[in-house]
């Protein structure tokens, strides 16, 4: 058999994510809170090559608070315990931990900041413990919320290039990690939106919440925080949404329905000027959403493997693509990825069960940017679109941006093919 080497390289399409697989397990970590239960969590972990994967028990310490109102962003700290991965080489890396959790029945990451490590051969990597936060979700009003392991990931940064060790329960999610019991009281009343939210003396505005008790509300228009003695009344319904109308007498700059919780809406309030009125128009018009650059980042060497008769993996980093979000407007957006298999088209030969994994990264790259962005969920790209980032649409609130979509990726080969140079071309794509 020929002992030339096996070459595979992947072509970033419309744009390119960075993909970047690290090794390392995963750690969650603790600070002392109101309630720290410690468990048991049996992993089935998927190491970067020369690691062996492995499998075990790791203990994770969880403190979350003993209670909470739906929607409130509670803290959390997370302490792993050893690693069930016993590393076979010494080095230091930079790692980053990535914990999917199930909070109740939504999916929430917490991430870690980087931790310089020195991995020891023979022993088990211990991560320090780390704090994030986590959101109470909607209508879980009087339940508790349990807290489980999703899937725990971690990026080890050696040197520049990036190892992912991807560690998933089983069962998957785990059993709870902690819990807190939501309060049975509605949310936090809000004020949600003012119509007209500009005008001069005499205006007359209406106001709407969300979160209230049923029956009467007041409301009032603000100036620096202080009430300027404009008010209206309204009522709230069953189902929590208040309504409530004021006339604008005086200069103000915020409006709310009495009883919420800051922000307040903004209200501009415009002076009638004596003299000759010389209006002034401006006309915005809507810019594009786009991703690119259009023609398409370069080829993305994943370097070379030798045949040796088992199942081996490589990792690479694309050029991370950017996505412009000059629309003006409340909407989101959505980018997924697609491949082609692995081909040489010279030669005929492909590749059928060579897999290429994602792992999305999303960053905001203007700070003025009036949106975040949401990485996917760690994934195979397949010629079914794959969810790699979004933008949440805002409602009644201005969204947009710009932003860097990239992440880690790895390519997992068959034990045998034929030796050649292999091509998948990944494809992104927004609406």
């Amino acid at each position: 058999m020929s002992t030339r080497m096996l070459r595979r390289r992947v072509l970033a399409g419309a744009g390119a994510l960075s993909l970047a697989l690290t090794g390392g397990v995963v750690g969650l970590t603790g600070t002392a809170q109101a309630a720290t239960k410690t468990t048991a969590v049996f992993e089935n972990c998927d190491a970067p090559a020369p690691q062996p994967d492995g499998s075990g028990n790791q203990n994770f310490t969880v403190t979350l608070p003993d209670g909470a109102k739906a929607g409130d962003v509670v803290p959390i700290t997370i302490d792993p315990g050893a690693s069930p991965l016993i590393p076979g080489f010494s080095v230091t890396t930079v790692n980053t931990s990535k914990i999917t959790l199930k909070v109740g029945t939504t999916t929430q990451v917490v991430t870690s900041p980087p931790e310089t490590v020195s991995v020891v051969a023979g022993q088990p990597l211990d991560p320090k413990a780390f704090s994030g936060t986590v959101r109470i979700p909607d209508g879980t009003e009087g339940t508790a919320v349990h807290v489980a392991l999703d899937l725990a990931v971690t990026d080890a940064d050696l040197s520049g290039s990036v190892f992912t060790t991807t560690c998933t329960p089983a069962p998957r999610p785990s059993a709870s990690l902690g819990s807190v019991a939501v309060e049975a009281l509605p949310k936090d009343p809000i004020t949600t939106k003012v119509t007209p939210n500009s005008g001069k003396a005499g205006t007359a505005v209406a106001v709407t919440g969300a979160n209230f008790p049923a029956g009467p509300v007041t409301c009032s228009a603000l100036l620096n925080d202080v009430p300027t003695g404009d008010t209206g009344t309204g009522t709230a319904g069953a189902d929590g949404v208040a309504n409530c109308s004021l006339a604008i007498t005086g200069k103000a700059d915020k409006i709310r329905i009495d009883g919420a919780v800051k922000p307040y809406k903004d209200f501009v309030f415009v002076e009638d000027q004596p003299g000759v009125k010389n209006p002034v128009d401006v006309e915005v018009l809507p810019g594009p959403l786009a991703i690119g650059p259009q023609s398409g980042n370069p080829a993305v060497d994943f370097g070379r493997v030798t045949i040796n008769g088992k199942a081996q993996s490589v990792v690479g980093q694309f050029t991370a693509m950017s996505v412009q979000d000059f629309r003006g407007g409340s909407l989101g957006w959505d980018v997924t990825a697609t491949r082609t298999p692995f081909l040489n088209e010279t030669t005929g030969h492909s590749m059928a069960k060579a897999q290429l994994g994602i792992q999305p990264s999303c960053t905001v790259t203007n700070p003025d940017s009036p949106s975040t962005c949401s990485a996917g969920a760690p994934g195979a790209l397949s010629d079914t679109p794959m969810k790699i980032a979004s933008q949440a649409a805002g409602g009644d609130e201005l969204t947009g941006g710009e932003f860097a979509v990239g992440g880690a990726g790895m390519i997992q080969l068959p034990p045998f093919m034929f030796a050649d140079t292999y091509r998948s071309v990944v494809t992104f794509s927004i609406a």
